[in-house]
């Protein structure tokens, strides 16, 4: 089940990467990993440098994909980012914390969805 859970976030991160393109952002990593965790995509957009975490559901049975970015996941992203951000010597005039969820084939990017 792991295993399936896996290649559908590759899919949904997939689709992720192509819309961000899309919509101008420039991509500077995906899967981006360190000891503390894992950011899904960093992007760049307006001087703004983006850590964005990408959430798909089929249904919203089990409540909206966002929903799933819980305080502690949050925590995690945000010290990854820093990380990130010392580690690469990135200076930006802001950054931003989004979600972009898919659910049932449908794309909703959250920007500023959360706040450390």
């Amino acid at each position: 089940m792991k295993r399936l859970n896996k290649s559908k976030g590759d899919i949904g991160e997939a689709i992720a990467f192509q819309y961000l393109k899309k919509q101008g952002y420039k991509i500077l990593e995906i899967n981006y990993k360190n000891k503390i965790g894992e950011i899904d995509i960093i992007a760049e957009k307006n001087n703004i440098i983006r850590f964005v975490e990408v959430k798909e559901r089929a249904s919203d049975k089990f409540g909206q994909p966002s929903e799933a970015v819980d305080k502690h996941k949050q925590y995690k992203i945000a010290k990854v980012a820093q990380y990130y951000l010392i580690k690469n010597k990135k200076i930006a005039s802001a950054v931003s914390f989004d979600v972009l969820e898919i659910l049932d084939g449908k794309l909703n990017l959250i920007e500023n969805a959360f706040e450390v």
